[in-house]
């Protein structure tokens, strides 16, 4: 008689689960030994998303000595290695300060990255059929824009003789999709008057448009006013001011922070932020890295 071939036993591990469970219910010990390892009973959660966000004011292409060079702020920008930017005071076929260019357009195709241009002035050409001469902000993205928006708030426009606070464009946002999930990222640019009437009104329309959206939210901007102005108080109690830890102007030597990257509490972790020196604009950037809390 030939010898009998080994029994290989192949159970499947839903079957070593049941066996195990069985098997603990004769000999008195816990059942629910076997289940702690199903992986139904231990959900893993999802992990966050790093994400490094920057604001920088770039003085419509011109640095400390005044002089427009757009490549000289496209080095400074491609070493800040962000994934999304916030310009402020970029000029769009503005005059001949900026070379009648499109600042955003163009440091966007310089980097490779999507942009939302939100004008605060947009002009009528200076020769019939030319492009509208526009300043604004603007966003850049490496993640793709699913849509965007140019939020009104209140203004005291530089370009009235006459001005008296009132609604006007210039506060752009963009929802960017970063690995599945939508993030609405905000620019602005706040009022530079000593009196701070008008920033008071501009924080109130801040608030009320960022409390229509919903998920993280990153708040990029020169907000001209240093971190305890009492204007500024009311943004904290929604946002995170992600502190570099720095003063931000003059670029040269630098004495106050008024350029600032914040984020909505609970929807993403500061990991670290900082101030790179530069002399490329009259500003220094913001730079901060977060994480994007999991779903």
């Amino acid at each position: 008689m030939s010898p009998r071939r080994p029994v290989r036993l192949r159970l499947r591990l839903p079957h070593v689960l049941l066996t195990a469970a069985l098997l603990g219910a004769l000999l008195g010990g816990p059942p629910a030994a076997a289940a702690a390892v199903s992986p139904a009973a231990s959900p893993v959660a999802s992990p966050g998303v790093p994400l490094r966000v920057a604001t920088y004011n770039i003085h419509a292409g011109a640095g400390v000595d005044n002089v427009f060079d757009l490549d000289r702020q496209t080095s400074e920008l491609r070493s800040l290695n962000a994934d999304v930017i916030g310009l402020q005071e970029a000029d769009r076929h503005w005059g001949p300060r900026s070379e009648w260019r499109d600042l955003a357009g163009e440091l966007a195709e310089r980097l490779r990255m999507y942009v939302h241009f939100a004008p605060i002035y947009s002009l009528d050409p200076a020769e019939p059929g030319g492009p509208r001469a526009e300043f604004g902000v603007a966003v850049l993205s490496r993640y793709r824009i699913v849509s965007a928006d140019n939020h009104e708030i209140t203004r005291l426009s530089t370009q009235d003789p006459s001005p008296s606070p009132a609604p006007a464009p210039g506060f752009g946002e963009a929802v960017v999709r970063v690995k599945g999930r939508p993030v609405h990222v905000y620019v602005t640019h706040l009022d530079y008057r000593p009196d701070p009437a008008v920033r008071v009104a501009q924080v109130a329309d801040t608030r009320r448009i960022m409390a229509e959206d919903r998920g993280p939210k990153i708040l990029l901007g020169d907000f001209n006013a240093e971190p305890g102005a009492p204007e500024l108080a009311p943004l904290w109690k929604e946002l995170t001011d992600a502190d570099p830890g720095a003063p931000t102007f003059p670029a040269q030597d630098p004495v106050k922070r008024i350029d600032y990257v914040a984020v909505s509490k609970g929807a993403a972790q500061v990991r670290r932020a900082w101030v790179p020196e530069s002399v490329a604009s009259d500003h220094r950037a913001v730079v901060a890295d977060l994480v994007l809390r999991g779903r």
